[in-house]
């Protein structure tokens, strides 16, 4: 084997070298500065695997009335900080109003302008999507344990940009008028009560066969029928390229959804170390004890 032929990583070590490869490191602030924020732009931010392709699918729906018309999603609801890796015009004209736009950034990192949305995840589920993810694509199946891959998240301080900097940094923001705060379990269990807040909060007008269309085309089934428009073609075609990762990878983003998964996937250790990270990280910026907690406040806050 040359060192040219197409792998994929099969340590954390050579995970992080291979990513590395995707872009320059100023690629993804050149991006965010370009993107000229409007006041009725709304910009779809959770963390990686916290609910973001749902909800560009949700939005996107909603705003055309069921446009499917797309290679990827992320082609019609642009993601701010790739925009510059992939030749993405972030000022282009959209296919219906208002403009939307896919990120991960945290609340402090997003330019100011524009509306928001995000979804909050229970941070064990979020990690086992997370790792699941990447498996296939960047991970070579097999090679590097859920435990070795979730030290990232168990290591992981306010110095770097991460799931716990960026949960605290939004729901900072969750009175903010300008920021629609989610969590994906009532995503999950209240599909209906989801699309009508996202509808209401964008300014879109919901009647009952948008509705009707909208809990369609944004359930698991209709998303897992049609996968091949979540699977980040456009990134997965660059990473191919540009970090020579074999052809025909397995990026979809949409796999089995639910709640709880964790329970079968993590040891007992890693579960203690993300709750011992929790009350490190976000309970004394919210207050909050743990996940179940910022989800009871949450619902509380609905009914005030």
């Amino acid at each position: 084997m040359t060192d040219d032929t197409p792998r994929r990583a099969r340590s954390m070590a050579e995970f992080g070298e291979i990513q590395s490869r995707m872009g320059s490191p100023d690629s993804v602030p050149k991006a965010i500065a370009a993107w000229k924020p409007r006041p009725t732009d709304v910009v779809i931010t959770p963390f990686g695997k916290c609910g973001t392709t749902w909800l560009q699918q949700t939005f996107h729906t909603l705003r055309t009335r069921g446009d499917m018309d797309f290679d990827d999603i992320s082609r019609v609801v642009p993601w701010i900080e790739t925009s510059g890796m992939l030749g993405l015009d972030l000022e282009a004209p959209q296919r219906a109003e208002p403009r939307g736009f896919k990120s991960h950034l945290g609340y402090d990192q997003l330019p100011k302008g524009a509306k928001a949305i995000v979804a909050l995840r229970d941070p064990r589920d979020a990690l086992v999507s997370m790792y699941r993810f990447m498996e296939g694509w960047f991970l070579e199946p097999g090679a590097v344990s859920i435990d070795a891959f979730a030290q990232g998240w168990v290591n992981a301080t306010h110095e770097r940009p991460n799931y716990w900097s960026h949960l605290v940094s939004w729901w900072a923001q969750r009175d903010n008028p300008d920021v629609l705060v989610l969590t994906y379990e009532d995503m999950t269990a209240e599909p209906e009560a989801n699309i009508r807040r996202v509808a209401a909060f964008c300014g879109i007008t919901l009647d009952d066969d948008l509705l009707a269309l909208t809990l369609e085309r944004s359930s698991l089934a209709y998303m897992l029928a049609h996968k091949d428009r979540f699977d980040d073609l456009m990134m997965r075609q660059l990473s191919e390229a540009r970090c020579g990762l074999p052809p025909g990878s397995d990026s979809s983003k949409v796999r089995k959804g639910g709640v709880g998964g964790h329970r079968q996937e993590l040891s007992a250790e890693i579960v203690q170390a993300l709750d011992a990270k929790w009350t490190e990280l976000a309970t004394p910026a919210t207050g909050l004890a743990d996940y179940a907690a910022l989800q009871q406040a949450l619902r509380a806050s609905r009914l005030n």
